[in-house]
């Protein structure tokens, strides 16, 4: 017979109202307890209280509960005592007190409702998100307020003669093989190699390596090439400089002016394109559009559909001179025209984002282009290489994503400081259009900026995007460089030159937290400079870990903050539980010849402190034996 126990018995909104007087780590405690319990505990309602009340608002709601909103509408203060009043009321009036609490018992009533109207209008104000959008709540607290651990990605290495020289990652991004929850981090390495991690954990322990390709695979001069020009590789300074076609299973790696394209299945170079100058950034590869490449001077369109049909029909004779060279010459005896390109009139693009639609998750024609330049680039791939319009922004971007929602600058800064009313922002928010979110650098400091888009480009290509709106941070967001922004969650995150992660809320002004990456060195290769001011790793790139179909079914963990230094890939997970490190993974790599060895090592080391000891005490007791004849001849 089951059972029930009188808590379970309660309705609902009793139950939840005993929950909040409980801290927050109890009530995780109480759900595991039983499944009805572990429902009632992952209310979203009340996480999202809980989210509002921790959040940085809370301490404006408690001055605002001291001003003049919390003040009666005939001018009387109800946050006085009954002595203070009785202690202003003239004596004379004494016998009247009576009625005078009275009036303030029914003015204290009233405000009370006041009260319950200004929650209801802050919390409007402060709740990020749109309708339509599937917020988990219970994962929402914990992103923001939960414990963070750094977890550090085994090293490749490349063994020569007794010793293991460690080899630096070039770039990062996210292979999504399945379809599924399973992710693989994909990275050239130094030695012109491509590496796989397991990011997840399910094919192998989380964060170690799954394969790694022969070395010399990215090489601008292609395959048996000297490998000890390693500036014929990778370019360390790109930092997009690798895109994933997770449907074909295929990597695009942008090696000086070469696009190579790597299958991931078997690592191998399936084609080699070569670009007029050399690569600066790449887009997202998407298998319905065309990936888009931007070098030092231009723009420029790679279709690898269109290249698979005309080898598959003209390129018998150039595949055998390509097997016999080592190369890949379609290029050269291509009888195709040059595809045409956007030139630019200032060179260095960092960044290049597909947008997507506001209606749907498919993309959008728009192309949006940031870098060294002073405007964001917008084009329209049907209108190419005819430049639609720009964005000014003035700061050097080098990161660009968005939101498929809109932004508006006058509500914005009327929700952050909670003036904003139900029905203007029931108004925003179901307004068609997106934003636009850019980060980077103005005057040495960091710039975080959000620009609210009209979505007229989705229907026609002659309607241009309009910029409603625009927010510029520059003055808040960090005192050094931003360099990498995504959304997660209901939240923007970017990395910034000083180490720091920082979470803000979608106004872009308001932080929610922030994480140090911290130092990444081995304890036993420690650097002179390791303890020096500014000497921790920084967050070059930063990604999110969740997958496309996990919408609705998201776990805390199922979207950690996966990060490249420039040198090698870490992770940051909400947990209380300690990352992993490189050191985790040594046994992997170590042979039974190295056990034995090492073995062998440390019973020498053993034998030769014995035999100091004895040595030691061979010399105390000649000096003690000395002592005492010397005593003894006196």
């Amino acid at each position: 017979m089951t059972v029930i126990s009188p808590l379970e018995s309660l309705p609902h909104e009793i139950f939840l109202h005993i929950l909040s007087f409980l801290d927050s780590s109890d009530v995780v405690v109480l759900q595991s307890t039983s499944k009805h319990f572990l429902g009632l505990c992952r209310d979203g309602n009340f996480w999202r209280d809980r989210s509002l009340s921790a959040s940085a608002v809370s301490e404006r709601i408690r001055l605002s509960r001291l001003g003049s909103d919390w003040i009666d509408e005939d001018g009387v203060t109800l946050s006085g005592t009954p002595a203070a009043a009785t202690g202003q009321a003239n004596q004379a009036e004494h016998d009247q007190s009576e009625a005078h609490w009275n009036r303030l018992e029914s003015l204290a009533q009233l405000s009370a409702r006041k009260r319950k109207r200004e929650q209801i209008r802050i919390a409007a104000n402060w709740d990020p998100t749109f309708p339509n959008e599937n917020t988990d709540w219970y994962t929402e607290y914990i992103h923001r307020y939960g414990p963070i651990v750094t977890s550090w990605f085994e090293q490749p290495h490349v063994q020569s003669d007794s010793f293991g020289t460690r080899l630096d990652a070039c770039g990062m991004a996210l292979y999504n093989p399945s379809g599924r929850n399973e992710l693989l981090a994909v990275s050239p390495l130094e030695d012109g190699s491509v590496c796989l991690w397991d990011v997840k954990g399910t094919r192998t322990k989380k964060g170690s390596i799954l394969s790694k390709s022969s070395p010399g695979l990215l090489c601008a001069d292609g395959p048996g090439a000297d490998l000890s020009r390693r500036s014929k590789m990778i370019n360390t300074g790109v930092t997009e400089c690798v895109s994933i076609d997770s449907v074909n299973h295929v990597a695009f790696f942008a090696i000086q002016s070469n696009l190579i394209e790597v299958d991931l299945k078997t690592l191998q170079v399936i084609g080699d394109h070569p670009f007029e100058w050399s690569i600066t950034t790449l887009s997202a590869a998407d298998p319905n559009v065309p990936l888009t490449v931007g070098t030092i001077h231009g723009l420029h369109f790679h279709d690898a559909r269109a290249r698979s049909e005309y080898r598959s029909e003209h390129n018998i004779q150039i595949d055998n001179i390509s097997r016999k060279s080592g190369r890949d010459l379609s290029h050269v005896l291509d009888p195709r025209p040059l595809a045409p390109y956007a030139s630019l009139a200032q060179s260095g693009p960092q960044s290049i984002l597909h947008i997507g639609r506001s209606d749907s998750s498919q993309l959008s024609n728009d192309i949006f282009v940031a870098g060294r330049f002073s405007n964001i680039l917008h084009y329209d791939r049907r209108m190419f290489p005819a430049i639609k319009g720009s964005v000014h922004s003035g700061a050097r971007l080098c990161s660009l994503t968005s939101l498929p929602f809109p932004f508006a600058t006058l509500y914005s800064d009327l929700r952050q400081r909670f003036q904003s009313f139900g029905e203007p922002v029931d108004k925003e928010r179901n307004t068609n259009g997106r934003t636009l979110i850019a980060c980077g650098e103005y005057s040495t400091k960091g710039s975080l900026e959000l620009y609210g888009l009209s979505s007229g480009a989705d229907d026609s290509p002659r309607e241009p995007v309009i910029q409603k709106s625009s927010l510029k941070n520059r003055q808040t967001a960090s005192q050094s460089k931003l360099l990498s922004v995504i959304n997660h969650g209901t939240r923007i995150v970017f990395s910034d030159g000083q180490g720091y992660l920082k979470w803000v809320e979608r106004d872009g002004f308001t932080e929610v937290r922030r994480h140090k990456i911290g130092k990444s060195e081995r304890v036993a290769q420690r650097s002179l400079f390791g303890s020096m001011p500014g000497s921790d790793d920084i967050g070059r790139k930063i990604l999110s870990t969740r997958t496309p179909g996990q919408e609705g079914e998201i776990r805390a963990n199922d979207e950690d903050i996966l990060f490249w230094t420039g040198e090698r890939l870490g992770m940051l997970s909400f947990s209380s539980q300690p990352g992993f490190s490189p050191e985790d993974f040594e046994e992997n790599t170590r042979t039974p010849e190295d056990i034995a060895a090492d073995e062998e090592q440390q019973m020498y080391g053993e034998r030769m402190r014995l035999a100091l000891e004895r040595q030691a005490r061979d010399v105390r007791f000649v000096q003690n034996l000395g002592a005492g004849r010397l005593h003894s001849g006196t």
